[in-house]
């Protein structure tokens, strides 16, 4: 059993695509049960972020999952194959484990370095496993995933360049609107981006923040978490409100996972119109897009006194990069932490073969007594006692020199080879074989197979 990843995200696709494949938090449990119930796939997380969507899978096979993977992005996004198939990608086994490693750390964010990622595989994580879809390996790879990404953010300044996409739109809003402070500001979604709009327009010296969102519930604990912990003028408003939140703002901030656009065009036409005759109504009206759909409705664009920031335009800008010595270091950290990661995968794998090992050893040792037992009949329990633990140590000291070699050999590239050997020197049954976990170098060649995958193959269920 191997992970397989299959993905799109800001690197290999646009935001209209991202838009159609995005995953909310709802759907999300939905699709998971779905996987499971799929032939090949045994354990499965999908991470689902403002602009990526990731299926980590356990399968055992590499075709028949991929195949499966693909039929539920398909049928979820609405894309026809080919349109899907050409933005994806798909890593396997360890390539599947280094790409996790380098999106935890921010290596991969559309803002390098960015933290909130972390909190997001968490959070995949933690749904996953609610739903006991999570086993042995999808545990141990996003936890050590997490590891990594924690890693590299107490041990590079990666995160220097920014720390979140909420940080370089509001860089891009004072570049329209000015200074922030003292401003007004709109919160549209109570979730954890709104939390962390929140937050930054509080650090901007922001005068007033309006919290907007379905749940008044949600907006309400979001809107006093701003008081108490920001010291920022925070309220809660209604969804049936706005259009009257809209027009007392000068900056809006929206990331409300909603499936079509929160914001229309009419919406912000009332707005515009319902500005009070002040210095307000000459400042542009701007709006941070970060929701994935859109929140704001397209043509609001083309509105006169609006600019509109969303994830595509943050896509092209200069700010979302880090520096290049704090990324090298970064990368350093993924690989070495990589080479932990495997090394323990491959211990684990050979922890089998050792055990049935000792077992035969066992069972031989067993067996030479009952036969010294009827040779012997007369021998005496002390005596007979005596013999057993003599035996006993003897193969015990036999086989200690080689079964801890096996596992220390077994931590280094191709070191199943030596398990390998083990089983076919000692002639283990095929049930201890098959107990040892997928082959390395099976697993790599499928991983070779998968960089080198023709997007065509996406929705191929059969397997060679």
């Amino acid at each position: 059993m191997s992970v397989l990843l299959v993905g799109i995200s800001h690197r290999s696709a646009p935001v209209s695509v991202l838009e159609k494949v995005a995953i909310s938090e709802a759907d999300r449990p939905k699709l998971v049960d779905r996987l499971l119930e799929s032939s090949h796939v045994s354990e499965a997380m999908i991470v689902s972020t403002c602009n990526r969507v990731e299926v980590y899978a356990v399968v055992d096979a590499f075709h028949g999952g991929l195949g499966e993977v693909g039929e539920l992005l398909t049928k979820h996004s609405g894309l026809p194959l080919p349109d899907l198939t050409k933005h994806a990608y798909v890593r396997y086994s360890e390539a599947a484990a280094e790409h996790l490693f380098a999106v935890a750390s921010g290596l991969d964010s559309m803002v390098v370095g960015e933290q909130q990622v972390l909190s997001q595989i968490r959070s995949a994580y933690a749904s996953a496993d609610g739903q006991q879809a999570v086993g042995r390996t999808l545990h141990e790879l996003a936890q050590h995933g997490l590891r990594v990404g924690k890693r590299v953010h107490s041990e590079t300044g990666i995160d220097r360049a920014g720390a979140s996409v909420v940080s370089v739109a509001l860089d891009r809003a004072r570049g329209v609107v000015g200074d922030l402070a003292g401003l007004t500001a709109v919160v549209l979604g109570a979730g954890a981006m709104g939390g962390l709009a929140v937050a930054h327009l509080s650090r901007a010296g922001i005068g007033r923040i309006l919290v907007v969102n379905r749940t008044l519930d949600r907006a309400q604990r979001l809107a006093e978490t701003g008081r108490v912990m920001h010291g920022v003028d925070a309220q809660a408003i209604e969804m049936s409100r706005l259009t009257e939140a809209l027009a007392s703002a000068d900056v809006v901030i929206t990331c409300t996972g909603a499936v079509g656009a929160v914001v229309t065009l009419a919406d912000t036409h009332r707005a515009l119109a319902g500005r009070p005759r002040t210095e307000l109504a000459e400042r542009p009206l701007v709006f941070c897009d970060l929701g994935l759909p859109r929140d704001v409705e397209h043509a609001v664009a083309g509105l006169p006194g609006v600019a509109v920031i969303d994830i595509e335009s943050l896509q092209r800008d200069p700010a979302a990069g880090a520096a290049a010595d704090d990324t090298a270091a970064a990368r350093l950290i993924v690989a070495e932490e990589l080479a932990k990661y495997l090394a323990g995968q491959r211990m684990a794998e050979v922890t089998p073969t050792v055990a049935a090992l000792r077992q035969r050893a066992a069972d031989v040792v067993e067996a030479e007594l009952l036969r010294l037992d009827s040779r012997l009949p007369d021998l005496a329990d002390p005596a007979r006692d005596e013999v057993a633990r003599t035996v006993r140590r003897v193969v015990d000291k036999l086989l200690h020199a080689p079964t801890v070699r096996v596992k220390q050999l077994a931590s280094t590239p191709g070191g199943d080879s030596y398990a390998e050997a083990l089983r076919e020197l000692f002639e283990l049954k095929p049930g201890a074989v098959q107990a040892v976990a997928a082959p390395m170098e099976v697993a790599a060649a499928e991983s070779a197979l998968a960089d080198d995958f023709t997007v065509g193959h996406l929705g191929d269920g059969q397997d060679s």
